[in-house]
C-alpha cells in the first residue's frame, strides 16, 4: 500500500464504515505475513492498541506484543493494558517491568532533552533486548498514522519505539492504520471493541510521566504525581468534563513550598493542575473549571497525596506557554 492517502478515500466517520476497513485490513495483513510472526511495541496508546487489536483479528497468537513498564505510566496504565490484551484478548503479551532501570538511568538528570533522549534509548535497548530472546521470522508492528508520514514528507522516518537501530532486523513492516486519521483510528477502535477509556485516551507524551515530573526525577515525587494526576481524572470523570477538555493532567516541580498541616510548619511540593481545550495543538486555550470542581480536587490532593501542602492552577494559553512544562 501506498505512503499516500488515495484523494477518493473515503472519511472513516462510521462502524460500518470501520468494519469495511477492518475485513480489507485483516485480509491484507494475512495475505502479507502468511505464517511469520509480528512483533509490536505496546504502549496502551490510541494506536497501538487499535493496531493490536487489529492485528490479533487478523492473525492472533502470531502476534507477539512488547509492553514495556519504564516506571513512568499513569497509575494503573499497564495493569489495564495488561488485563485487557492478556486477560480479555488472549494476546501474546511480554511484560517487561523496567522501572529500576529507567529510574537508575534517569537519577539526578535535570534537563529536558536529556531526559528525554535517556527514555527513548533505553526503551529501545529494552525492546531490542526482547526482540532477540524471540527465534522466528518477525515483520515489525507499527500504529503509524497519517499525520506521522506527512510530518515526515511521506519519507518513514517515524517509529513508535523510538527510533529502532539498524541491527534490529524484520523482514518487512506492517502498518494497517497508516492512512488514517486520530479520529479514523478512535471510530476504527470502537469498531474493534475496545473500551473508551483505551479509545478516547488523551494524548500523552512518549516520555511518560518523566516530562511532568519537572527537573530531576524523584521516586517520591513519581509517586506524588501519579497519585494526584489520578485524583484529577477521576474527578473530572464524576464532572462529566472528561470529553470536554481535550487534555489535563497534573504537574509537580522541583521545588518546595511552605506550608502548614496538622499544625506544623512543613516545606512540601506543590501541585499544578493544567487543562487546556485544542483543535490542531498549535495553539490552546484554558478552559473555566467550576469553582466547586477545582476545590474538591484541592482538598482530596492535600488530603490524599503525601508530600503535598499548595495546589494551583495553571491559566497560561498556548501561546506563549506550551501544554506541557517540559
Amino acid at each position: 500500500m501506498s505512503n499516500v492517502r488515495p484523494s477518493n478515500m473515503q472519511r472513516i466517520t462510521t462502524l460500518e464504515l470501520a468494519n469495511a476497513f477492518i475485513e480489507e485490513q485483516v485480509a491484507l495483513i494475512r495475505e502479507q505475513v502468511k505464517s511469520d510472526k509480528v512483533l509490536l511495541a505496546l504502549s496502551g496508546g490510541v494506536d497501538s492498541s487499535v493496531v493490536a487489536a487489529l492485528l490479533i483479528k487478523a492473525i492472533g497468537k502470531q502476534l507477539v506484543c512488547v509492553h514495556v513498564n519504564h516506571g513512568l505510566m499513569r497509575k494503573g496504565e499497564s495493569e489495564a493494558v495488561i488485563d485487557l490484551f492478556q486477560g480479555q484478548l488472549d494476546a501474546n503479551l511480554i511484560y517487561v517491568d523496567a522501572t529500576d532501570r529507567f529510574l537508575s538511568k534517569l537519577e539526578n538528570v535535570s534537563d529536558p532533552e536529556t531526559k528525554r533522549k535517556i527514555i527513548g534509548g533505553e526503551f529501545v535497548r529494552v525492546f531490542e533486548e526482547e526482540s532477540n530472546k524471540l527465534t522466528g521470522t518477525y515483520y515489525l508492528g507499527q500504529g503509524t498514522i497519517y499525520p506521522d508520514i506527512i510530518e515526515s514528507d511521506g519519507v518513514k522516518a517515524h517509529h513508535n519505539v523510538g527510533g529502532l537501530p539498524e541491527d534490529i532486523r524484520f523482514v518487512g513492516l506492517v502498518e494497517p492504520i497508516k492512512l488514517l486519521y486520530k479520529d479514523e483510528v478512535r471510530v476504527v477502535g470502537r469498531a474493534l471493541g475496545l473500551p473508551s477509556s483505551m479509545v478516547d485516551r488523551q494524548p500523552f507524551p512518549g516520555p511518560g510521566l518523566g516530562v511532568r515530573c519537572t527537573g530531576a526525577i524523584t521516586r517520591d515525587r513519581l509517586q506524588a504525581l501519579r497519585e494526584s494526576d489520578a485524583i484529577l481524572r477521576e474527578e473530572f470523570d464524576k464532572a462529566g468534563l472528561t470529553s470536554k477538555i481535550w487534555q489535563f493532567f497534573t504537574v509537580v516541580p522541583d521545588f518546595r513550598s511552605t506550608g502548614v498541616i496538622n499544625g506544623k510548619r512543613v516545606f512540601d511540593w506543590p501541585v499544578i493542575i493544567r487543562a487546556v481545550n485544542t483543535v490542531d495543538a498549535m495553539s490552546a486555550t484554558v478552559p473555566e473549571i467550576d469553582w466547586a470542581i477545582l476545590k474538591k480536587i484541592t482538598n482530596r490532593i492535600l488530603s490524599e497525596v503525601k508530600g503535598v501542602c499548595r495546589v494551583l492552577y495553571d491559566l497560561s494559553p498556548k501561546a506563549p506557554a506550551t501544554i506541557e512544562w517540559e
